[in-house]
């Protein structure tokens, strides 16, 4: 039997294990009141890699072992191939048009609006706690709300860039391990998040080795391992047998089929169907299997109802164990909703949805589509003109399930008004009614994201002056791709050609809606410029969804206005707003130097030093450690300073301060050569970018050398004769 073949007979349950002896009963199973739950979601899994699901490419003792206790769901989907969004309907039991989180960035999840999980347990006495292993899902998109513990220390990747942001998941399990023992005497909820299969797939060994062939497995292999450390904590604490046990991942992923190699883009069951295994307490029902269809709002219900509570109405999902025969809410009848807004946010191109029902899979779009998964599980045969009848009732039907999008940055009258000012008008208008973006099927364009893919590796990889260009040939074929903008103009920006970067970021607002991450960027960049007062504007922009990144900002442009004390106010709003990360502590750090607390400084310093250890090892945060070096300088601490700062060009050589800070100290300390040495590293380091000259010229007439200043000027106008930065240095010099 071919595996596509015996994937689509898994699909459909036609490989179910038998119910077995009376724990496989159908009688009512629970409540059980105050039973420790465990949720473990493994980012970007497919059901069909997994050998409880029939595959045989990999080995997974640890999921294998919890299969044998639990209830296999064999089909199971997902609502939306994104990570915040889909782990705020697990957590609130609503579709994502319902809770409002339509993507990864520009979205704010309000848990005690939504009731979610965590909430509800913690009011009924649970302890909550709750452990993260990308950026993804940091605190700060309020999907931590509700959490007692916490912990989402995962630091952003420049290399890498925020899908990719992640740390090992041996290192989260630790985390959550330290909490469950603390809380292990009393009931508690327990958030677990993997994301080892999620790209790039980059398994440890032995697991790289072993699945040379297939990294992707070998990431599933190691997020495996992980889960047995987990379970077998459990063991050691006596908690397992009476625990209720979840694992399920929020989607799944393309792998190069439909074109799609990762997920977001397009909604066909590869990026839908998931793993989804309920353990009971004293494993009753182990080894059953289930063939009616779930989704991941089941899952609120499910645990809700199994520990005694009562969820609130309203919500689309059902009790998982309602699904079993004779349960009362199995149906072939029953509707499946999915959507993704990725296209219409990231590329200007349309949002898709879909509805699964019995066996008929309808994509809605441009182009709409209707497969039948259980002739034809990989979805390569349109049945929309053989099943015209079936069609039409789900293209009438998905209408319902449908929710019009709030643009990312959040569309009330205020927030209207200031983009308007700001000459953003039309954007959030467009974002949110559909008018701008054009009739374009992804499906149809995702051999075009080749160019935009190898702008983006030329950017991770700093090759800035290679990536301008490439990001435009991608934006001359598609002017909507919001990733393109927003990255052109941090390229452009980090080459010194700031007029050309600020224009760049106003093409992204516009396509965009006005996303507050990228009003943050953009603020920051006229800070930079000095235009202090749209700075601010743009902060003001970003405040609603993002208060820490918008304080953080105030912060600095206070500072810029000689104002410690409206600086010191913001930065210390930030820190509360988001104090389990390292960004508002260093903040903080610098508000407090400028102000001349130097001992305070190098304490908010030592804070985001102690936030960072918490992570995995060797991550740092950028220009932490060059604002701790120049606190160290400021108090005569010199081989302090000067290791500081060498740690920073060696994370982030990217930031020009840190070399000329370096240089002024050896310059103190009369080591001219070791001064203009540094000066030529940062020079040589950023390939010679006009930034990195400017930045070496006015270090060197500061530090007394105005005629190297000149020769090195002259030399850098003969290689880029037409920057601005350089230019206004010549006239000024």
């Amino acid at each position: 039997m071919s595996f596509r073949r015996a994937a689509g007979l898994l699909a459909f349950g036609m490989l179910a294990a038998p119910w077995l002896g009376c724990s496989g009963g159908r009688g009512a199973v629970g409540p059980f009141p105050k039973a420790p739950i465990v949720l473990i979601s493994i980012d970007t899994l497919r059901s069909d890699h997994l050998p409880a699901y029939g595959y045989r490419g990999v080995e997974t003792p640890a999921i294998d072992r919890l299969r044998r206790d639990a209830v296999l769901y064999e089909r199971a989907y997902s609502h939306v191939p994104l990570t915040l969004p889909s782990h705020c309907s697990i957590l609130s039991g609503r579709l994502p048009g319902e809770h409002g989180v339509r993507d990864n960035v520009g979205y704010l999840f309000d848990a005690v609006k939504q009731q979610s999980l965590p909430v509800v347990l913690g009011r009924a006495g649970y302890a909550t706690g709750g452990a993260v292993s990308a950026v993804v899902l940091r605190g700060a998109t309020g999907v931590s709300g509700g959490f007692d513990f916490w912990d989402s220390q995962v630091q952003l990747q420049f290399a890498a860039g925020l899908a990719q942001s992640r740390r090992p998941g041996q290192e989260t399990a630790r985390l959550a391990i330290d909490w469950l023992r603390r809380v292990a005497g009393r009931p508690f909820f327990l958030f677990l998040h993997l994301y080892e299969p999620h790209s790039p797939y980059a398994p440890p060994e032995p697991f790289a080795s072993r699945y040379k062939g297939s990294p992707y497995d070998g990431a599933i292999a190691t997020a495996d391992a992980v889960v047995g450390q987990v379970l077998a904590e459990l063991d050691r604490l006596g908690l397992y047998d009476r625990a209720i046990v979840i694992l399920l991942s929020d989607h799944g992923e393309g792998l190069g089929e439909h074109g799609e190699k990762e997920h977001g883009l397009l909604l066909y069951r590869t990026t839908l169907q998931v793993p989804l295994l309920l353990k009971l307490p004293g494993s009753r029902l182990a080894g059953t299997s289930v063939a009616a269809p779930a989704q991941l709002v089941d899952v609120y219900p499910t645990l809700l109802s199994l520990v005694g509570l009562t969820p609130a109405p309203g919500r689309p999902g059902r009790s998982l164990l309602a699904l079993r025969p004779g349960g009362g809410g199995a149906g072939e009848d029953r509707e499946l909703y999915a959507e993704t807004w990725y296209p219409r946010l990231h590329f200007g191109w349309s949002e898709l949805s879909s509805l699964i029902r019995g066996r008929f899979h309808y994509i809605h779009g441009p182009d709409p589509e209707l497969y039948d998964l259980a002739a034809d599980p990989g979805e390569l045969r349109d049945v929309r003109q053989v099943e015209r009848r079936t069609f039409a009732d789900l293209r009438g039907r998905i209408r319902g399930y449908q929710q019009q999008l709030v643009a990312p940055a959040a569309v009330d009258p205020e927030t209207a008004r200031q983009l308007a000012a700001l000459g953003y008008g039309g954007a959030v208008s467009q974002a949110a009614t559909g008018a701008a973006a054009a009739a374009v099927d992804p499906k149809t364009r995702i051999a075009t994201l080749a160019d935009l893919n190898a702008a983006m590796g030329l950017f991770f990889r700093q090759q800035f002056a290679q990536a301008v260009p490439a990001f435009q040939r991608a934006l001359a074929a598609n002017p909507q791709l919001v990733d393109a903008w927003e990255h052109l103009a941090e390229s452009l920006q980090a080459l010194g050609r700031l007029d050309e970067a600020l224009a760049a970021f106003q093409q992204a607002m516009k396509a965009s809606g006005g996303a507050p991450h990228i009003a943050i960027s953009t603020g920051t960049l006229l800070l930079r410029m000095g235009r202090l007062d749209e700075a601010q504007a743009h902060a003001e922009l970003a405040r609603k969804v993002s208060p820490a990144g918008a304080d953080g900002l105030f912060a600095e442009i206070a500072l810029a206005r000689h104002q410690p004390a409206a600086a010191e106010q913001a930065a210390r709003q930030a820190v509360a707003a988001e104090g389990d990360t390292a960004a508002p502590h260093v903040t903080l750090a610098q508000v407090l130097a400028a102000e001349g607390r130097l001992d305070d400084a190098l304490a908010e310093t030592d804070r985001a030093l102690a936030e960072v250890g918490r992570r995995a090892s060797g991550q740092s945060f950028p220009g932490l450690w060059y604002v701790r070096g120049d606190i160290l300088a400021r108090l005569g601490r010199d081989g302090e300073a000067e290791q500081a700062f060498k740690r920073e060009i060696a994370g982030f050589p990217a930031d020009l301060r840190t070399y000329s800070s370096l240089a002024a100290l050896y310059v103190a300390q009369g080591k001219m050569d070791a001064a203009v040495a540094v000066l030529r590293q940062m020079v040589d380091g950023n390939a010679g970018s006009p930034a990195a000259y400017a930045e070496a010229v006015r270090t060197l007439r500061v530090l007394g050398n105005p005629q190297g200043a000149a020769d090195l000027l002259r030399f850098a106008l003969g290689r880029h004769p037409g920057n601005a930065e350089l230019r206004a240095l010549a006239k000024t010099g």
